[in-house]
């Protein structure tokens, strides 16, 4: 397939051009290279698609760019561009996620519509549920966020399904539960805390440490991606991890495996739900989705990363 990734640069984004390619697609990425964080790690983040002839990336804002152009020739649209971050998403930081995960989103949509496209995947989140009210958490629960950048993620994904049903675009949005593996953003949990355990500095825990996230390791995120396209199945589902554990299970599990954490307590912040735990029946059921990867291993190869870095 030829594919079209938005967000290529990211941290999701470069592993799911890298798999694509492995596959033998040919990969179209897009990235505006934002500072949400270091742009130099993204610039990073595309070595390895870079290096693939099957490969070429435009640096573009997604509200400025041809999109007809970029979707030439498209069989499957990856959208994962977007603002990241529950944190910083409050008070004037919230116009720029409105921008980038909004309207972005309902730019590339309309350029979409009409075209032969075999499935438009959207990348949204866990963060649409907030504090659900079941655990694991099916589709069919009502979504409530607690943070703005939730509802951003939660209004992209909801555009995505008013293309499928008034104009018959196939769209996939798949709800990310916490993705974590090497070159993770740095302002990420599992980044920090590996970082911490290599360094000695401190690791800020905010809250009592016993908030759960149904961690989901990044390779079988995208391998999850791509099985979608090549499915029949659209509209909205879950991929998690599929055993949540809490933070302070988490922080254990990394001082197994690389040495101690110094923790720096702090409040817990506006916006953090207090547990997340994906039901994945309907991903497992329409397009095989089954987690693979224990965290132990996943962990190993984040640290092996940073260690390869330098």
């Amino acid at each position: 397939m030829r594919a079209l990734v938005t967000g290529a640069a990211g941290f999701i984004g470069s592993h799911l051009c890298a798999h694509l390619l492995a596959a033998g697609d040919t990969v179209v990425g897009v990235d505006s290279l934002t500072d949400s964080y270091d742009p130099a790690l993204k610039e990073a983040n595309l070595r390895v698609p870079a290096a693939s002839p099957a490969f070429t990336f435009h640096r573009a804002d997604l509200l400025a760019a041809d999109l007809g152009a970029l979707l030439d020739g498209v069989d499957a649209v990856y959208h994962l561009a977007g603002q990241p971050g529950v944190r910083p998403s409050w008070g004037r930081e919230f116009a720029l996620y409105t921008s980038r995960n909004v309207l972005a989103t309902q730019a590339l949509l309309e350029a979409a519509r009409g075209r032969p496209l075999r499935k438009f995947v959207y990348a949204s989140s866990s963060s649409v549920y907030g504090d659900a009210l079941r655990s694991p958490t099916p589709e069919t629960t009502c979504p409530r966020p607690v943070s703005p950048y939730g509802v951003t993620k939660l209004a992209g994904e909801q555009l995505c399904e008013l293309y499928r049903t008034a104009y018959g675009l196939p769209s996939a949005s798949l709800r990310l539960f916490t993705v974590y593996g090497p070159r993770q953003r740095p302002d990420m949990a599992f980044a920090r805390l590996v970082a911490a355990a290599a360094s000695g500095e401190p690791f800020p825990l905010y809250g009592d440490g016993e908030q759960t996230r149904d961690f989901t390791y990044v390779r079988d995120v995208v391998g999850a991606m791509r099985d979608a396209v090549r499915s029949r199945f659209t509209g909205v589902a879950n991929l998690g991890g599929g055993s949540p554990v809490s933070m302070k299970q988490a922080i254990a599990a990394v001082e197994r495996v690389i040495g101690p954490v110094a923790l720096e307590l702090h409040p817990e912040g506006p916006g953090d739900a207090r547990h997340t735990s994906a039901d994945i029946t309907l991903a497992a059921r329409e397009f095989g989705f089954r987690p693979r990867t224990e965290l132990h291993d996943g962990l190993a190869a984040m640290a092996g990363a940073r260690e390869r870095r330098g």
